[in-house]
């Protein structure tokens, strides 16, 4: 099933973190850990409509990868893979030349 966003909203897939969590020689389980505020975007938005009905495109794009808020978007599982949706205006950063 594919997803399109509307507006200024973005579809985000988290990227896990490649360390294990350790705290003095203790391995954390997966449900403890936190979940990482770093994602890729999948889909994005045709942009925000302005007063006059013209479109405003958004500054991310498909497979940037951005830096988020610990409590942005909306969690939401499609075909058992977990993504977020949220507004454009709830990214922090789109990282620059990691790939």
């Amino acid at each position: 099933m594919a997803l399109r966003p509307l507006h200024d909203r973005i579809l985000v897939q988290r990227t896990e973190e490649e360390e294990e969590q350790k705290v003095g020689g203790i391995i954390i389980p997966d449900s403890a850990k936190e979940k990482p505020q770093q994602g890729k975007v999948i889909a994005v938005g045709a942009g925000k409509a302005d007063k006059d009905g013209k479109r405003i495109p958004l500054d991310v794009k498909q497979g940037d990868t951005i830096l988020f808020g610990k409590y942005s978007g909306q969690e939401v599982k499609v075909d058992g893979d977990d993504y977020l949706i949220m507004r454009e205006d709830e990214v922090l950063a789109v990282v620059e030349g990691k790939k």
